[in-house]
């Protein structure tokens, strides 16, 4: 930020605040950023949040993986039984309608009922 200059933290918090600076930390346990076929997952991250001149902007650090969109819901038992029970259908017909719905109970049971 500046070259040449050797500042202590102290110091260099202090020249910011005086262009209008402020950095805040973020108590963050996970960074998820959702793109249209995967997500990128930052685990463990350390996350600062800088304002300067009104705007916001993030700055994250972490352990980096990422997963697919494409993934099945975790249907349980329970959630079988629920729509099972709500609907009257079989097991079967209950956890296709879940999956359909991609693992909304609400809409699996909406949609078996009309």
């Amino acid at each position: 930020m500046f070259p040449g200059m050797n500042m202590d933290p102290r110091q260099m918090r202090q020249a910011m605040k005086r262009l209008g600076i402020q950095q805040q930390e973020i108590e963050a346990k996970e960074v998820i950023i959702r793109l249209e076929d995967k997500e990128i997952v930052i685990s463990n991250p350390s996350v600062t949040k800088v304002n300067m001149m009104g705007q916001d902007t993030y700055q994250i650090s972490g352990e980096e993986s990422e997963r697919s969109l494409d993934v099945k819901p975790e249907i349980s038992q329970e959630d079988i039984d629920t729509v099972v029970e709500q609907t009257g259908v079989s097991e079967e017909d209950a956890k296709a309608a879940i999956e359909k719905a991609n693992g909304d109970l609400a809409e699996a049971i909406m949609k078996l009922k009309s």
